[in-house]
């Protein structure tokens, strides 16, 4: 595949200053043992718990093993001034332990806040932290005058918990199937904290959704 640069890169070939390497995973120790050793991992955890890991794990294992690399695809990008290359290697996109996307969404997300969320919140001073337990799963904030976030979690995440530092730069929410403490709380006896124990090769799902509206009336409903 081929990409022409735009006319906006014109001065990228006058002398700018700007230089672009290619990020080069098959030369990272990560790299290197997910590659040696993620099907040895796979045959002992299913010896071990008798049963294999879910798909959607040793999806995110092969999703990173091809991640940056040339041979599972890239765009050759070429300036239309001075006829110079580049090749720009697909990337998995994934969430799961992919240092590259992951640095690179969280990047973005921060850049995002500070630049165009924060400024524009009037948002007042002290620390917070609040644990809410038996909410509803869903929670709306105003993240600018005309633009409001919205979460939603599933049945799953009884409990939420709701942090802003000192120097409020952010907002955390995180919705949690169980309260602080929860294992210990329940060794002692205390009931409700949300705690569950798995059985061998048993897994458990949930998902969060959060969306963006300029109308908080809005419904986010499940795809």
């Amino acid at each position: 595949m081929q990409a022409n640069a735009s006319p906006t890169s014109r001065a990228h070939c006058d002398g700018a200053q700007i230089h672009y390497e290619r990020h080069r995973p098959e030369q990272t120790t990560l790299q290197r043992l997910v590659q040696q050793h993620a099907q040895s991992f796979f045959a002992q955890t299913e010896e071990t718990l008798g049963a294999g890991l879910p798909q959607f794990v040793k999806d995110e294992f092969d999703a990173f093993l091809e991640c940056g690399i040339l041979a599972h695809g890239f765009l050759r990008l070429r300036c239309a001034d001075c006829g110079h290359d580049k090749l720009l290697a697909f990337s998995c996109k994934r969430r799961g332990f992919c240092p590259s996307c992951g640095a690179r969404r969280m990047s973005q997300s921060a850049a995002h806040l500070v630049e165009h969320v924060i400024p524009r919140v009037p948002v007042p001073s002290g620390s917070l932290t609040r644990h809410l337990s038996h909410w509803d799963g869903a929670a709306t904030w105003r993240c600018s005058p005309d633009q409001d976030a919205v979460l939603q979690a599933d049945p799953l995440f009884g409990h939420l918990v709701v942090h802003r530092p000192d120097s409020p730069r952010y907002l955390c929410l995180e919705p949690v199937s169980h309260v602080a403490n929860g294992f210990n709380l329940a060794d002692s006896g205390v009931a409700g904290t949300g705690t569950r124990m798995l059985a061998p090769g048993e897994s458990m799902g949930c998902r969060v959704r959060i969306a963006l509206l300029h109308d908080a009336r809005a419904a986010l409903t499940p795809p």
